[in-house]
């Protein structure tokens, strides 16, 4: 999907995604360092970086951190969640122009991202940025949607109520992350990841979604009804448990 039709689709919904989107397995790190010689001294540019959910690993790490990010609420709300690291700069731009220099960076990450970009021009544009020795490392939290009652009934949920949810969730474009690297190889990981939260928490994460009716939708008040129901039928000591696929796919642009 283009990314012009895509950087103000989470303009909304940034309150909720800072507080009830899932955060990223620090065993990420161990891979980075181990397969690709990643070290504090790495420069790093982290391309729609969001609201700094994986930036923040990457700068708790001791890295210099770029963070890429198109959309002004997103920008903003990372610049003060990350006010307290001096190594972070914020950059208002795109992953297709990041303005960053030429072979400038060790690593280009892309976090829940990487399936908004404009593929073809993303990779020049990171080719452009790398080292010569540098690593593009593309990162989803895929939520599971079949291995629990409650994630079926949620993953239920959105297919009845989601806006356009089958034709943006990224579980669909990751198979052709390949055009990223192409023709380099790559390598791909998986770790296990979950959030056990409450109702409030449960909606938050739900309301974050791009894909979800927002409040002036006469579907936004039954869709809060059906996730209460489905909370209700699922609790245990008042929590569920969202379950997630963590994949990492890393590899150099050759």
């Amino acid at each position: 999907m283009p990314v012009q039709n895509s950087t103000q689709r989470f303009s909304s919904r940034v309150a909720d995604y800072v507080r009830h989107r899932p955060g990223y397995p620090h065993e990420i790190l161990d891979l980075l360092r181990k397969e690709c010689r990643l070290t504090a001294d790495s420069v790093i540019a982290d391309i729609a970086s969001g609201t700094g959910i994986f930036t923040h690993l990457l700068l708790e790490n001791g890295n210099r951190v770029f963070g890429v990010e198109p959309n002004a609420e997103m920008r903003k709300a990372a610049e003060g969640f990350l006010a307290a690291f001096p190594r972070f700069t914020s950059v208002a731009t795109t992953a297709e122009a990041t303005t960053l220099q030429q072979k400038s960076v060790d690593f280009v990450t892309a976090a829940q991202a990487a399936h908004w970009f404009d593929r073809e021009k993303a990779r020049i544009e990171f080719q452009r940025i790398l080292k010569p020795d540098g690593w593009l490392v593309l990162v989803w939290n895929e939520r599971l949607t079949d291995s629990t009652p409650f994630l079926r009934d949620y993953e239920k949920l959105l297919l009845t109520f989601g806006t356009d949810y089958q034709e943006v969730r990224h579980e669909r474009t990751t198979q052709e992350i390949a055009t990223l690297f192409a023709p380099s190889r790559f390598q791909e990981r998986r770790f296990e990841n979950r959030q056990e939260v409450g109702y409030e928490g449960l909606k938050g994460r739900l309301v974050s979604s791009s894909y979800t009716p927002t409040p002036e939708n006469p579907r936004y008040e039954p869709m809060l009804a059906e996730l209460h129901r489905i909370y209700e039928a699922h609790r245990v000591d008042g929590f569920v448990v969202l379950e997630y696929a963590t994949r990492v796919y890393f590899g150099q642009l050759g």
